[in-house]
């Protein structure tokens, strides 16, 4: 994926039959989506202005131009959208976008190698970070908190992590 662009909502399908989608918003502030279109697919393909038309469960129903039928709408289920990155509030020091983080060296408080940030999951009760460990398939979930994760360093690519005792 380009460091340009980032993740800020899929579509899940349509909804109805008059080309109407549902969208789930991956923003801090969900309806902020709409103020980033125009949107695209990861590849930079496509472009999608979209509309809110109004909140549903788990997301919004939106229009886009140009598609006006169940069918047309179906075929986009799935999609991620992506925002360029020069259209996105810049943050406070102590906040990342997700895909900040991803890939970025995990290592501990003596300097060893935990592993890679595979991905940068929330479930309800904060987010948690999935470290891949060293030469293996197998990730750990390690709470992304300020007593877990005391510093991110994004310009040397680097996490360093003092999980609690037994993640690792």
């Amino acid at each position: 994926m380009s460091d340009d662009l980032i993740c800020v909502g899929s579509i899940g399908g349509s909804y109805g039959v008059h080309g109407e989608l549902r969208i789930k918003s991956f923003c801090a502030t969900a309806d902020d989506i709409e103020t980033y279109s125009p949107l695209t697919r990861e590849d930079g393909s496509g472009s999608f202005t979209i509309a809110i038309v109004r909140s549903v469960k788990g997301g919004f129903v939106i229009r886009i131009p140009d598609v006006g039928t169940k069918e047309q709408a179906d075929a986009l289920k799935g999609v991620l959208l992506y925002a360029r990155r020069d259209q996105l509030p810049r943050l406070p020091d102590d906040e990342y976008y997700h895909s900040d983080l991803q890939g970025l060296q995990v290592l501990d408080t003596g300097g060893e190698i935990l592993g890679i940030v595979h991905s940068v999951q929330n479930h309800g009760a904060g987010d948690l970070l999935e470290v891949q460990l060293p030469n293996s398939l197998a990730t750990v979930l390690v709470p992304f908190s300020l007593a877990a994760i005391p510093t991110v360093d994004l310009v040397a690519g680097r996490i360093i992590a003092d999980p609690p005792d037994g993640i690792f």
